[in-house]
């Protein structure tokens, strides 16, 4: 059943590596022919509010112009949220505060923002969290509620405990491979439904983590994360291309079939389409 609907889910610090050994579900679906795998090559720095930024708006920093996690203004560019508004369609989001920030309103205010229903602004419906150990649980529990009682053509959801942990024990812990693991558990209960009601879904992450429990620098555990999509438009299987980060906002603009803004590039996954 397509729709021309899509969920976009950003595990923040979930590394490529990592998303293949211990996102056994995820991997299901690939080895079942039900998603395409790829690996995506992050925008550098690969800090956390810079890449939001790159992965909504299909721009670099560079062009952007969020260098880092402390510049706190509203984007400037036209991102996912907009072009859907413009497209006809609507839009929420489960996420943290920085995607309020971009998109919504700068600075958050914690009292007055959690809850955002019902807006005229970029993102109409919208949870946002402000402390990163935040359960992912509830936060797809409020995904969950935005997909059923709002229908948003776009909803982004962006959990935050596999960062929360690779900060806290490194990359190289039990406890960051655990938490990759109870999200993809979330996920073997959230996709479905999430098919069930006709969206695409992409799940993919800003940046890694590194065995030093950071992130921000040029090392393939800084930068390589991974891209998967559930989505009858696009060939299923495991692709050896190396992917920029920069092709993610192009191909929710296709899934949904609106026009992309003149900063994004070209989609270069024409090979993957299904005719």
């Amino acid at each position: 059943m397509a729709t021309n609907r899509v969920v976009l889910i950003v595990i923040d610090a979930l590394r490529f590596d990592t998303a293949c050994s211990h996102m056994g579900y995820l991997q299901h679906l690939v080895e079942h022919e039900k998603a395409a795998r790829y690996k995506v090559r992050s925008e550098v720095p690969s800090l956390s509010r810079p890449l939001y930024e790159t992965i909504l708006t299909g721009t670099p920093p560079i062009v952007h112009g969020v260098n880092s996690n402390r510049t706190v203004r509203l984007s400037t560019q036209q991102s996912l949220f907009h072009l859907a508004k413009d497209g006809g369609k609507t839009t929420a989001a489960a996420a943290y505060h920085w995607i309020s920030e971009l998109y919504n309103s700068a600075p958050f205010n914690e009292i007055q923002d959690r809850i955002q229903l019902d807006t005229e602004l970029p993102i109409e419906n919208g949870f946002f969290y402000f402390e990163d150990h935040y359960p992912d649980s509830h936060l797809f529990a409020e995904a969950s509620w935005l997909m059923e009682k709002k229908q948003p053509d776009f909803l982004y959801i962006h959990p935050m405990n596999v960062d929360d942990d690779g900060h806290k024990f490194t990359a190289d812990s039990k406890e960051y491979r655990n938490r990759v693991l109870a999200v993809d558990a979330l996920l073997s209960t959230f996709i479905p439904l999430c098919k069930e009601r006709g969206y695409d879904i992409i799940i993919t992450a800003d940046h890694g983590m590194t065995a030093d429990g950071n992130h921000g620098g040029n090392t393939a555990e800084d930068r390589h994360v991974p891209l998967f999509i559930v989505s009858e438009k696009i060939t299923a299987g495991i692709s050896d291309e190396l992917v920029s980060q920069l092709m993610i906002a192009p191909l929710v603009c296709q899934l949904l079939e609106i026009e992309p803004s003149k900063a994004m590039l070209p989609l270069q996954l024409e090979e993957c389409q299904r005719a």
